[in-house]
């Protein structure tokens, strides 16, 4: 699938402008909106219309984290659909498990070591 509008839902600075750098070098006709506030970006979701076709989400967070974030968002109807791709620190398998045992199924990515290694990620997701 061709993904033309990203958001990206990530508290730590450095890491959404290394994000939006390494889309940009995959693909410079995909725009990709940031934020660093989980519930704002909630909020503005619920109401935004045109709403992004993917969503790559931080898990560690202050005040709402990546699951409490996907379990809100399932409770709104037109979010639904937006497909999700948690990336954080922890182990791949660790977080497949812990999003198992709370009921929730998304693509997770252990986030990259570099810069290289985050376009690689992206050329095979976007």
């Amino acid at each position: 699938m061709s993904y033309k509008n990203i958001l990206l839902i990530d508290d730590d600075t450095d890491d959404t402008l290394l994000f939006v750098e390494a889309v940009n070098a995959v693909n410079k006709e995909v725009v990709c909106r940031t934020t660093l506030n989980p519930a704002k970006a909630l909020e503005e979701l619920s109401t935004l219309e045109d709403l992004p076709d993917i969503l790559f989400l931080d898990y560690n967070m202050p005040v709402v984290n990546g699951l409490e974030f996907i379990q809100r968002m399932q409770n709104i109807e037109r979010l639904r659909h937006i497909e999700v791709i948690v990336m954080s620190t922890p182990p791949e398998d660790v977080m497949v498990a812990w999003f198992g045992r709370n009921n929730t199924s998304v693509k997770y990515i252990s986030k990259p070591n570099s810069m290289e290694e985050l376009i690689e990620i992206l050329r095979e997701l976007l």
